[in-house]
């Protein structure tokens, strides 16, 4: 998967250049940046300085201690993951967050794009319909079977109403990458803001749940985190389906087994 930006390390900074620029990130990280200073400092790098006309693009932010999460999430790392997650989403303030863009990649475009994978799938004879068989790709039976039942469940009527219902209002990073997670021993801090904007809390807390990352090495995932989140009931029903929509654009875009096992899991 190629990068879709440089990072040079200085002394105190770093200098992240972007190769990709179409969903506006150079613009999303340095307002998050600058957001996330003012009303959550020490979460997050500093901004130091943007050139984002550039060629390429960049933006100049200080160095934060910690190296990216890289172990089973519990206990005191728990604490500290669900406690930055819950300090993100709730830093902004509503009124500045209401004159924020959306999120890059929001639910909609998402199910949009996921149902598109699908019917290009279909055409080639390796999706939905016809994956009650392995296909000619070497998908083998258990990941047809996901994709088969995931592709009913995203097909079904009323689900694009569903997921473009407004959630909680929340700052979303709009990545769940777990290496965006620096851990010190004490506190976890934030890095990359690239698709960041306003968003719902449910579907930013399903982008850290089902995150490829998280799953790769850890078949607990987040569940400690989650455990330490207080939701209503209406953002655990719209989370259900938040996390449905993210492990299904794992699925399609890895066809590997462990995201079919998660898809199968939350259906």
């Amino acid at each position: 998967m190629r990068s879709t930006h440089a990072i040079e390390l200085g002394p105190g900074v770093v200098v992240k250049r972007y190769r990709s620029v179409e969903h506006g990130q150079p613009e999303r990280e340095w307002r998050a940046l600058g957001l996330l200073d003012r009303y959550a400092p020490g979460l997050a790098p500093a901004p130091v300085s943007a050139d984002l006309d550039g060629e390429p693009p960049s933006v100049v932010m200080s160095r934060v201690a910690g190296s990216p999460v890289d172990e089973a999430v519990q206990g005191v790392l728990a604490d500290a993951v669900a406690e930055a997650v819950d300090r993100v989403q709730r830093s902004v303030p509503r009124a500045v967050l209401e004159k924020m863009p959306a999120r890059a990649g929001d639910p909609g475009a998402l199910l949009e794009q996921v149902r598109g994978w699908f019917a290009k799938g279909q055409e080639e004879g390796t999706a939905a319909d016809g994956l009650h068989q392995v296909g000619a790709d070497g998908l083998r039976q258990g990941v047809a079977g996901a994709l088969h039942q995931a592709g009913a469940w995203a097909g079904q009527q009323g689900l694009a109403e569903r997921l473009a219902r407004p959630g909680t209002p929340v700052f979303g990073t709009g990545d769940g990458n777990l290496a965006n997670y620096l851990w010190d021993g004490r506190r976890i801090r934030l890095v990359d803001f690239e698709y960041a904007g306003r968003s719902d809390r449910a579907f930013e807390l399903a982008e850290v749940l089902e995150h490829i990352s998280v799953w790769r090495d850890d078949s607990n995932g987040m569940g400690a985190v989650l455990e330490r989140l207080e939701l209503t009931a209406e953002e655990t029903a719209r989370l259900t389906e938040c996390r449905r929509l993210l492990a299904l654009f794992w699925l399609l875009r890895t066809r590997a087994a462990a995201p079919a096992e998660r898809m199968l899991a939350l259906l």
